[in-house]
């Protein structure tokens, strides 16, 4: 949705420190892009540097698609006419230029932003419930799609990038949104997507292993997501309420940093969001909190504590926000489930196959302590790791499924341009750390503990669901909504849920 009038340079640039400008900044704007080929006669490029191109080999491309103002870096001769808009920092100029182009639309909505290793997703989901049973109309911008309403965008990453997310932000203000819930990924932040976003609260979930192949270690991953509370949560307006997870050793780090307002949630005895009685079954959970707005009722088909820790970060958000405790109750309620996030398969008796997004170690031993908890006489783990990523958690995640089941078989996740063979092997060495050691099928079928490799993932996610009997229990993790696999360069279609559905057909039982 473009502005009704085209904005001119100056105007956009207002604000914008460190910028030197060669040319006519009088001009109207028509448009701004990042790709040479999205460029529009008469618009800005902003030549990005990225991490495996530069984006001023491309700006001869944009200057032929019609460029008429080029952001950079670094200064650069360009054709009479062209205007040149050196900046410190492109990645900052194109999130300004960007806010300004859209017309600020954050500012117009009540923005909530989630950041963590795990349990965006799911908190994202818990608060479009209960802001949707306050009577908000609610957009969402996360790892599953971007949504409103009944309609959906695909989500190629959990955060998009600052021009497309205020065009997103614009479009779902412009449909009628007064709330927006968005996932914000440490990459995002790193990258300065959301700078320039007027955030009215933050959530901090959690943070553990991951992305290290990016941040090189878990300090600058930290400092990364520390960025949304620290530097971005109240920029461009009033300073926004920073909900924040306080069982996490990282996020109390944080605690004391944060300059405005903070409301805490969690199990410890500081938290001012927390549960005084919780009951977890095999259908969901039920749980007394106490907050600041005095007892709080909630019941939830969701699994496991670690989804209380989302409903808890998700209901501290709303109330924070002024949301009635009863919109609460009833949004958490109404959430029948999230694509999967520990969602189940299978008839009521069991087998029960539950498909979960776990990719981190962390993540994967807490769905498997929150299955550990519901009675299964056998708890079996089908899961690989991806290729082109982080191999130290490689080993850490045979560790956590070796700990948390009887039975684990290893398989292929995104192999990416990795060999399968040596992503398994690394898992391998977690398994044998923990003591779990190959074991055959017999052996299985007495109920021997042990693991088995399949590399083929649809033959390792059938022959689990096989092996399994009533009252027990089978994880595949780690792609969870994913519906392809990665091999290579090729994008295939995959996705577990269906493979679930198919290999329960197989064996005579209703999948749903």
């Amino acid at each position: 949705m473009l502005p009704a009038r085209f904005p001119t340079l100056r105007g956009l640039l207002e604000g914008l420190e460190g910028c030197r400008v060669v040319g006519d900044d009088s001009v109207p704007v028509p448009g701004i892009a990042y790709h040479s080929r999205e460029v529009v006669p008469g618009g800005v490029f902003v030549a990005l540097r990225g991490l495996t191109t530069d984006g001023l080999l491309y700006v001869p491309a944009a200057l032929e698609q019609g460029a008429r103002i080029v952001v950079s870096d670094r200064d650069l001769p360009l054709p009479e006419g062209v205007t040149l808009v050196q900046v410190p920092d492109p990645r900052l100029a194109l999130a300004h230029l960007s806010a300004a182009f859209f017309g600020h639309p954050s500012r117009e909505l009540t923005l909530i932003g989630i950041t963590g290793t795990n349990g965006k997703t799911t908190t994202a989901y818990l608060l479009e419930a209960v802001l949707t049973a306050a009577g908000h109309r609610v957009g969402v911008l996360g790892t599953v799609n971007y949504r409103l309403g009944e309609r959906r965008w695909p989500a190629p990453v959990t955060t998009p990038e600052s021009l497309d997310l205020n065009r997103y932000l614009r479009e779902m203000r412009q449909a009628g949104a007064t709330h927006a819930v968005m996932e914000v990924s440490s990459h995002a932040l790193d990258l300065k997507r959301v700078d320039r976003v007027a955030f009215d609260a933050a959530i901090f979930t959690n943070l553990s292993q991951d992305h290290l192949d990016y941040h090189r270690d878990l300090e600058t991953y930290f400092q990364a997501k520390s960025r949304l509370f620290l530097e971005i949560l109240g920029d461009g307006g009033p300073r926004g309420l920073a909900v924040l997870h306080v069982d996490d050793p990282w996020v109390r780090r944080l605690w004391a940093r944060v300059p405005g307002p903070v409301l805490t949630f969690g199990r410890h005895f500081e938290a001012q969001v927390r549960p005084v009685w919780t009951e977890f079954r095999q259908d969901g959970l039920t749980a007394r909190l106490t907050t600041p707005w005095g007892e709080l009722h909630l019941r939830s088909r969701l699994v496991g504590p670690f989804n209380l820790a989302n409903i808890l970060a998700a209901a501290a958000a709303a109330l924070g926000l002024g949301v009635a405790p009863e919109a609460v109750a009833a949004g958490v309620a109404d959430l029948r489930g999230v694509p999967g996030r520990l969602e189940r398969f299978g008839p009521p008796e069991g087998p029960h196959v539950f498909v979960d997004y776990a990719h981190t170690p962390d993540a994967l031993a807490s769905v498997l302590a929150a299955l550990r908890t519901l009675g299964f006489s056998r708890l079996t783990t089908v899961f690989g790791c991806g290729g082109d990523r982080d191999r130290s958690k490689r080993p850490l995640m045979g560790q956590a499924a070796a700990e948390g089941s009887r039975l684990v078989i290893v398989t292929t996740d995104n192999p990416r341009t990795e060999d399968p063979l040596g992503i398994i092997a690394d898992i391998e060495a977690g398994l044998a750390e923990a003591g779990l050691r190959p074991v055959g099928l017999a052996a299985i079928r007495r109920g021997e503990p042990g693991y088995l490799v399949v590399p083929d993932r649809r033959e390792a996610i059938r022959l689990a669901v096989r092996l399994a009997a009533p009252g027990e229990a089978v994880l595949v993790a780690g792609k969870g909504h994913e519906d392809y696999q990665i091999w290579g360069t090729r994008k295939l279609p995959f996705d577990d849920r269906e493979e679930v559905r198919q290999a329960l057909r197989e064996k005579g039982w209703e999948p749903d």
